[in-house]
Formats: C-alpha cells, sequence, structure tokens
C-alpha cells in the first residue's frame, strides 16, 4: 500500500511537470507572437508608404516642411494630421525633437494623454490597472496586458518613463499637445 505522502510526492511531480510543460509551450508562442508581430509591423509601414505614394496632390507638397522625415530605423514618417484620424494600429515611431503628437497612433496618444494629464494635475505615475479604469475599459487581464504592451512600446520609443516597475510617466523630454517637443 502507497502512502500518504508518495501520492502526494507523485501528484505535486505530475503537477510540475505540467507548469513546466505549459511554460515552455508559453515562450513557444510568444516567440511567435513577436513574429508575428514584427512581419504585422512591416505591413503597416510598407501600406502607410505606400499610400503616401499613391496619395493624389498629397506628393506634390513634397518638401522640407511637409513632412516628418523618417528615422534611418525605418519607423514612418509622421501622416498629414488627416489621416491620423484614420490609423487605428501603427508602429511608434522613437521620440524625437518637433516630432508631433499625433506621430503614434490614437490608441498610444490616448495614454499619453492620460500621462499628460495625470502630470498637469500634479499626480504621480499610473499603473495599466489604473489605466484601464481611466479608459473604461474592464479590468480583466486581457485589457491590462494589452495597455502594457502599449506602455512598454511607448517607454521604449522615449515617449513615457517607468519609474518604478509597472507605473509610468510622461517622459521629461516630452511636452503637452501641441508643444511638439
Amino acid at each position: 500500500m502507497p502512502s500518504v505522502v508518495g501520492l502526494l510526492e507523485q501528484r505535486e511531480l505530475t503537477a510540475r511537470r505540467r507548469v513546466d510543460a505549459l511554460r515552455e509551450e508559453a515562450d513557444r508562442i510568444q516567440a511567435e507572437l513577436v513574429a508575428a508581430e514584427l512581419e504585422w509591423n512591416e505591413g503597416v509601414v510598407v501600406r502607410s508608404r505606400v499610400g503616401e505614394v499613391l496619395s493624389p496632390g498629397e506628393g506634390d507638397a513634397v518638401g522640407p516642411d511637409a513632412t516628418e522625415e523618417p528615422s534611418d530605423r525605418g519607423d514612418p514618417p509622421a501622416p498629414p494630421a488627416s489621416s491620423a484620424a484614420a490609423r487605428s494600429k501603427s508602429v511608434v515611431p522613437m521620440r524625437r525633437a518637433g516630432l508631433a503628437w499625433s506621430a503614434p497612433s490614437v490608441d498610444y496618444q490616448r495614454i499619453v494623454q492620460a500621462l499628460a494629464d495625470r502630470g498637469r494635475l500634479g499626480q504621480g505615475p499610473l499603473t495599466c490597472q489604473e489605466m484601464a479604469g481611466c479608459f473604461g475599459l474592464d479590468p480583466v487581464p486581457a485589457k491590462i496586458e494589452a495597455l502594457r504592451s502599449k506602455a512598454k512600446r511607448l517607454t521604449a520609443r522615449g515617449w513615457l518613463a517607468e519609474p518604478a516597475p509597472g507605473r509610468f510617466t510622461l517622459a521629461k523630454a516630452v511636452a503637452g499637445p501641441g508643444g511638439g517637443t
């Protein structure tokens, strides 16, 4: 007759193996997700550039102050203000002096605006769960993780700062809307 401790150890070993297998699968899926996002972002950039080239009338206005120049990293130039609201998802450009707040897509602009408002009110950093509440989203893990991903992307590209893990503020170099710097 097996001992109770032996049965519990067997059950624990089975559970640990299951957890390890699921972690490996999650890592594999995460790697596939990163590759798919890269492919998708490249498609967005290509479509944006083709749309700019094929736009009637807009291609004639090429000059030093017509649009932002693309960076050497391959980020798309900031489109005219009229098409900024039409883009729902796009690549976030690296933050640089003179880059308009309309450069990131609307979803990213919303995050930057919320943090700018908090800074203007003298409030501290914002967590992704608090952001979800500000935007009227259900505080479910999927929504919070989507916001976290966007906030991390904005942080990596110089729009936001993360003074403490999971807490985001507007980067010092970023001014309010209309400020441009």
